[in-house]
């Protein structure tokens, strides 16, 4: 496992509603080294979920993406892993257990975030997961669950006992939500505490930020979340800070280009998804002339067509620069 994070520095995060097909096919092309499925609920492919099951679908072209699980119930979270691992087969790069989401209607059932909590189930929901696949079996958490109680680096021994090949880590509390700013050093004491990889994770907002991070914690990858919704060249600019190469910011019609892609990409999914652009079409006008009015016309788009004419609105206001 050390050797797949020495490959994929640096990686797009499992965002509910976000990280579709779209978006990940917008940041592997902008030099994202791995990225995630939006989190799968194992309580939902039990149950066969023909909606829960498609957000497993591949991109064209996307070869290997991970797949990030949640769930709190040891044997249901083990028979879906073994479920997805057989079904996606050499598509799937590695498996990951959300304990990180402090969402209340995830954590509230006991699941992502309130997995810290209660360290003994979280590590036999590892242990179960790891004796019925072949692929490295990660998890993401946070700092801790309750605020000013760091437990991120025990937890991360116990998760490495129960066969957890790497970690990722959030530097907030889960009673903190995203509110506040995200401690770096709590990478740094969970890498010193294992042996296994640590992913660090939490406001990474610019190539410097990448960079930081990796001096400052020794974490064996950077994972981006916020920083890629409406910006899928931040992996650019990741990348070419890392290796110590000049980046060159995208235009505003470079900007407005891609995301008339990205709505475009969405009209190809099953189901009505082009309402998902309504976001996204909203962070990628952010302090771009116009934005406000812009996002209050985006909100009432169905449609391509109309998604197009509030870009082409915005190319003319700024004269295509």
């Amino acid at each position: 496992m050390q050797g797949l994070f020495g490959k994929y520095r640096v990686l797009l995060a499992p965002m509910a509603g976000v990280s579709d097909i779209a978006l990940r096919t917008l940041c592997r092309e902008q030099g994202a080294d791995m990225t995630f499925t939006e989190m799968v609920s194992a309580k939902g492919l039990s149950y066969a979920n023909e909606k829960t099951r498609h957000l497993l679908d591949l991109a064209p072209g996307e070869d290997r993406v991970a797949v990030q699980l949640f769930g709190h119930e040891p044997a249901t979270m083990a028979s879906q892993a073994a479920w997805i691992e057989g079904t996606m087969g050499d598509s799937l790069a590695y498996l990951d257990v959300n304990m990180g989401c402090p969402v209340r209607k995830i954590a509230g059932k006991g699941d992502g975030c309130a997995l810290m909590r209660d360290p003994e189930l979280a590590a036999d929901v590892i242990d179960a997961i790891v004796k019925l696949v072949k692929h490295p079996v990660t998890c993401k958490f946070r700092r801790g669950w309750t605020l000013g109680e760091e437990t991120a680096p025990e937890f991360a021994k116990r998760m490495e006992q129960a066969g957890a090949a790497a970690v990722a880590v959030h530097g907030r509390f889960g009673e903190q939500m995203y509110r506040g700013d995200a401690e770096w050093g709590v990478i740094g004491r969970v890498k010193e505490a294992v042996g296994i990889p640590v992913v660090g994770n939490g406001d990474i907002r610019s190539g410097e930020d990448c960079i930081r991070m990796a001096e400052q914690t020794g974490c064996d990858a950077v994972m981006i979340a916020r920083a890629a919704e409406g910006n899928p060249w931040i992996f650019a600019e990741a990348k070419a800070a890392l290796d110590g190469a000049a980046y060159e910011a995208p235009s505003l019609a470079e900007r407005l280009a891609v995301a008339r892609r990205h709505a475009e990409l969405l009209t190809q999914r099953e189901g009505r998804n082009i309402v998902r652009m309504r976001k996204h079409a909203a962070w990628y006008v952010t302090g771009l002339p116009g934005a406000a009015k812009a996002r209050g016309m985006f909100n009432e788009c169905t449609s391509l067509e109309e998604f197009n004419h509030v870009f082409d609105l915005l190319e003319e206001r700024s004269g295509g620069r």
